[in-house]
């Protein structure tokens, strides 16, 4: 039988659901909205309906297909399936894969969304040409995934990787004290950007913001325009963010050494090269030279592609290839 798997990227905004064939070609796809606000087995018969629409589009039954591999942001026992904590999804200590699994004869697989796509960047994008690596996800908040000597690291308790809780003081260093610290995501993500630009905005500067968004709200493509047409005030809050994050990234690659940092997520999708520039300037100041010289920053050539693909090697490490 050919082997086809269907992986589900749950975030905080959209359900992106692929079936993938053996030759890791994505054959047929669905992307819906998050929807939070009916509880968590609402957000799983959503999930399943996005599963159930991929079938129909290639026209497969279940017994077609090896397994189904998902993504969430939060924190995630892949032997277990539950989920610790997801705040963008109002989720904690729950068993989502044991809830999935009710839907379906397929067998179900569960990982953090961020860890989920560094194995898609890790063996489709770089294979070989990378071997200790940094994947940090900007968007509704701020994720990581680390790969040592060429393997996954999910930490002891499977937390590795969530820099976005780190405590660092305003400018990015680490907090000396509990006190006057918060946490990196809170100012340098999408929501953290936007809750600071509001702020800005209440204070009496003038920006095209709200103009822009319109009933939206303040998406990362918005930000990206009010960059474009030289807003003093997004400007300002963007290149504070990438600083913060270039600083960060600066503190771990000194002490970690690594080879490689990807930068992904909805917010660098809309702005790569703008701020990866700014965020390399922040990281060369903030990192020892030595493994500062031995590490490239670059953003991921797969997008939103970069969980789906990261499916693959999730079924072929628990169910074997």
């Amino acid at each position: 039988m050919e082997k086809r798997i269907i992986t589900v990227d749950l975030g905080g905004t959209k359900v992106l659901t692929a079936l993938i064939n053996e030759n890791a070609e994505i054959i047929a796809r669905d992307k819906v909205p998050t929807d939070i606000t009916k509880g968590n087995e609402h957000l799983v018969e959503l999930v399943a309906g996005t599963v159930n629409s991929v079938l129909k589009q290639a026209v497969l039954n279940q017994t077609d297909i090896t397994a189904i591999a998902m993504g969430v942001p939060g924190t995630v026992n892949p032997h277990t399936g539950i989920i610790g904590n997801a705040p963008n999804l109002g989720i904690s200590n729950y068993n989502i894969k044991e809830a999935l699994q009710k839907h379906f004869d397929i067998p179900v697989l569960i990982e953090n969304d961020v860890n989920l796509a560094a194995l898609g960047i890790k063996y489709y994008e770089f294979k070989n040409d990378v071997k200790n690596m940094l994947v940090v996800f900007v968007g509704t908040g701020i994720g990581g995934a680390l790969i040592f000597d060429n393997k996954l690291f999910r930490g002891s308790s499977f937390f590795a990787g969530e820099i976005g809780h780190m405590l660092i003081d305003s400018n990015g260093n680490l907090a000396s004290t509990k006190k006057n610290s918060v946490a990196f995501e809170s100012i340098a993500s999408r929501t953290g950007m936007v809750k600071l630009i509001n702020k800005d905005i209440k204070e009496g500067k003038a920006s095209i913001i709200k103009t822009l968004a319109g009933k939206k709200g303040i998406k990362s493509k918005i930000l990206a325009t009010a960059v474009e047409k030289k807003d003093k005030v997004v400007v300002a809050r963007v290149n504070e963010s990438c600083e913060i994050i270039g600083t960060v990234l600066g503190s771990i690659v000194t002490l970690t050494n690594l080879d490689t940092i990807v930068l992904g997520g909805g917010v660098i999708e809309a702005m790569g090269d703008y701020m990866k520039n700014h965020i390399e300037k922040a990281f060369k100041k903030a990192v020892l030279k030595e493994p500062g010289e031995s590490c490239k920053i670059v953003v991921t050539a797969l997008g939103d592609d970069a969980p789906l693909y990261g499916g693959i090697s999730l079924v072929e490490e628990f169910l074997g290839s």
